[in-house]
């Protein structure tokens, strides 16, 4: 008999309105963060690939912080668009040392 009342506890909370309303709060604001994580991201790896791309030339250390820092985690939660085409631009561009003089 006291597994029954067991059942019924079991149901009882995952029934109720309160633990999913509890659930769905949570899911929505990883949501939000998450996709102000991806603003960020798109904002930052749009404005540095720009300049790149206007400059005609990217440093080693340039291009490894916009794709290892920005764009792979970018791509991870799921970003895409615009960004994967200047991402895919950036990589074409001469790589040049720092220091490098002229443009």
């Amino acid at each position: 008999m006291s597994i029954n009342y067991f059942i019924y506890l079991l149901i009882g909370i995952f029934c109720s309105s309160g633990i999913w309303g509890l659930i769905l709060h949570q899911i929505n604001k990883r949501d939000g963060r998450t996709k102000l994580l991806l603003g960020l991201c798109h904002d930052r790896i749009f404005t540095l690939g720009m300049e790149y791309l206007r400059r005609g030339w990217v440093t080693r250390e340039e291009l490894t912080v916009i794709n290892k820092y920005l764009a792979e985690p970018y791509f991870k939660l799921g970003g895409n668009g615009v960004v994967k085409q200047v991402m895919s631009e950036i990589i074409e561009l001469p790589i040049k040392e720092p220091g490098y003089i002229g443009e």
